[in-house]
C-alpha cells in the first residue's frame, strides 16, 4: 500500500538517488551537484525553505515532490513552486504523481495559497499530457530566464 508523507531525514539518500535518476531522464546525467548533507540541511534545518513529500511502498521511496513557497504580488499571497516531481520508472502509472500533486494542491488550498506552479521540458510530452489531464494550464507567452555562473558573479560583483 502506498504511503504518501512528508519527507524525513532518513529519506534523503533515496531522494538524492531519485534526483540523479531525474537528471538522467532529463538528459543531464552529470548536472547534479547536490549532496546528502546539503539536501538534509535545506530540508530539515531549524528554518527550512525547501520541503519534500515522498511516496513509499514496502519501505522503498519510489517518488518525491520537492517544493518551496513563492509569493504573488498580484494575488497578495503565497503559492507553491514545484521544483521537482519524479516517479521511478518502474512505479509510473500507479497514481503516485497524481497523489503528490493532489497533496500539494491540498496544502495550497488549506493555507489559502492561490497557485501551484512548475516547469516542464517542452519535449516531455508524457508529462505534459499528464499535467493537462489534471487541469494544469500552460503559461504561454512566458519564457523562463536564468542568471547563473559567470554572468551571475559579474552582475553580483557590481552590487
Amino acid at each position: 500500500m502506498p504511503n504518501l508523507r512528508p519527507a524525513q531525514p532518513a529519506d534523503v539518500p533515496a531522494i538524492l538517488q531519485l534526483i540523479h535518476e531525474l537528471a538522467v531522464f532529463e538528459r543531464e546525467p552529470d548536472a547534479v551537484k547536490n549532496t546528502e548533507d546539503e539536501l538534509t540541511a535545506h530540508l530539515f534545518d531549524a528554518n527550512p525553505q525547501v520541503y519534500a513529500h515522498v511516496v513509499e511502498v514496502d519501505g522503498e521511496v519510489l517518488a518525491f515532490a520537492l517544493w518551496y513557497l513563492t509569493y504573488s504580488t498580484w494575488e497578495g499571497t503565497h503559492g507553491i513552486h514545484l521544483e521537482d516531481l519524479y516517479v521511478r520508472e518502474s512505479a509510473r502509472g500507479g497514481g503516485h504523481g497524481t497523489a503528490l500533486l493532489r497533496e500539494l494542491a491540498a496544502i495550497a488550498v488549506q493555507r489559502g495559497y492561490k497557485r501551484v506552479e512548475w516547469s516542464v521540458l517542452d519535449w516531455n510530452t508524457p508529462a505534459i499530457g499528464f499535467y493537462d489531464s489534471l487541469g494544469a494550464g500552460s503559461m504561454d507567452g512566458w519564457t523562463v530566464r536564468r542568471l547563473e555562473g559567470a554572468a551571475l558573479a559579474e552582475l553580483g560583483a557590481g552590487a
